[in-house]
């Protein structure tokens, strides 16, 4: 049986630089296909090297495959672009881009600033961090090494299937942010793309954007890389996160970069049977030391998450029909939207809020939130069909609230990770979108 994976030495390049591949291979030929994912996908080049065989490696450090590099065409526009490995030539187009194994995945960032508006943030920290290439995620491991297959597609992953969705894994590309990126092109929205890698060393940020977008589950951030976008809000920049769970947990990158590494567990604690998330004295907790909520305005720990099977249908009350958010949904008050998608959930993201006499939701403040955070749509979630993580006392319900603040920069929060589900047929999730995308960027 033929075998070929591989792995990018880096996640990301820029157009007109060379990326550097490492595959290994039971054939003596590899045959590769790059191709654009977008409003289409796009092939975007092909390659051919003589193959060599490498052993697997262990999930913590650097798989060491044969390297092979190539030279990214300068006017390969920026975006995420799959590899196809071959054991020999083949046209079958784009078939089957999504793969636990044959494919490597990649972000081309610009050569130079574009004057596009919106820069799309790939989570690979958290694909990674999913991916159990090797034995191990970091879910088994304090650290796992950049270098290996996975990181999107073309390796194994952890977690339980989507009823759903369930066409691919939850912590890949295919399952929120194809569909996000796909929905964006094809409704006009021309974006940059870099990833979490290129936001921590500084990257992109600089170039112009008016809004740093990103979607579905980006829940491993490192400390510079929420340095730098906490100061560009603060510059004036945009942010919208169509996901949750997001920034829930701190990494570190080591062994040069090219590894992740996570404290999960109190020092104190015997890692089997303890779950961190439900844990107080975890040293990697955002909540516990840095609350993700003055820059996200919501917290999981405010939400929840239902990973197993299918879930009790939930979808946003509207608070105020009259914000922008909702111009030309036709929504009153009160309406849900959404129920008919389960849009609340995998995983969600909240705020402590308080109810005034008209029944409206205010954010307390006592978890970090912003106080003029606005809660335009709240899905308080059922009592005992759904985990949740640890949090300080309060009186607040878990609910998922969508909403947003501004603090020079407007920062706006769909508050659940399957929004980019609902995209192409929901047109209420289409037009707040729309409106979000065309006002921040």
């Amino acid at each position: 049986m033929t075998a070929i994976h591989g792995y990018p030495a880096r996640s990301s390049v820029r157009a007109g630089e060379a990326i550097r591949l490492h595959i290994a291979s039971s054939t003596p030929r590899v045959y590769v296909d790059f191709y654009r994912w977008g409003g289409s996908i796009q092939h975007a080049g092909s390659a051919a090297w003589t193959g060599a065989a490498a052993p697997p490696g262990q999930h913590g450090a650097d798989w060491r495959w044969p390297a092979y590099d190539f030279p990214i065409p300068s006017d390969w526009p920026s975006g995420v672009y799959v590899a196809v490995l071959r054991a020999q030539p083949c046209d079958d187009g784009a078939s089957a881009l999504d793969a636990r194994e044959g494919r490597l995945l990649f972000v081309v960032t610009p050569g130079t600033p574009t004057g596009r508006g919106i820069l799309y943030k790939i989570p690979t920290f958290t694909y990674q961090a999913y991916n159990t290439a090797g034995g191990g995620s970091l879910y088994s491991s304090g650290q796992v090494t950049l270098r290996r297959p996975g990181g999107g597609v073309g390796g194994p992953v952890k977690g339980l299937p989507d009823p759903y969705d369930p066409h691919s894994p939850r912590q890949t590309f295919a399952h929120w942010d194809a569909r996000f990126i796909a929905w964006m092109e094809q409704n006009g929205f021309e974006a940059d793309f870099c990833t979490d890698l290129d936001l921590h060393e500084g990257r992109h940020l600089d170039h112009g954007h008016r809004l740093l977008l990103s979607a579905g589950h980006d829940e491993y951030w490192t400390a510079e890389t929420r340095s730098r976008i906490t100061a560009f809000r603060d510059a004036g920049g945009n942010i919208a996160n169509f996901g949750a769970n997001t920034c829930w947990w701190r990494v570190r990158l080591t062994d040069e970069a090219t590894a992740l590494a996570c404290d999960k567990f109190p020092p104190a604690a015997v890692q089997h049977g303890v779950d961190p998330d439900s844990a107080h004295g975890c040293p990697d907790h955002w909540w516990e030391t840095d609350p993700e909520n003055t820059l996200l305005g919501v917290s999981y720990r405010g939400g929840g998450g239902h990973w197993d099977g299918h879930r009790e249908p939930l979808g946003f009350t509207v608070m105020d029909p009259s914000h922008w958010i909702f111009d030309g949904t036709g929504l009153k008050r009160g309406d849900v939207f959404g129920i008919d998608d389960a849009l609340v959930g995998y995983e969600c993201d909240g705020a402590a809020y308080t109810t005034d006499a008209r029944g409206r939701p205010h954010p307390t403040g006592e978890d970090g939130t912003p106080r003029n955070f606005s809660i335009l749509g709240i899905a308080q979630l059922p009592d005992d069909t759904w985990n949740v993580a640890a949090r300080e006392p309060t009186a607040s319900p878990r609910a998922a609230t969508l909403g947003l603040y501004s603090s020079r920069g407007t920062v706006f929060t769909a508050a659940t990770t399957d929004w980019a589900r609902g995209l192409a047929t929901n047109p209420t999730i289409a037009a707040i979108t729309r409106n979000v995308l065309r006002r921040l960027s």
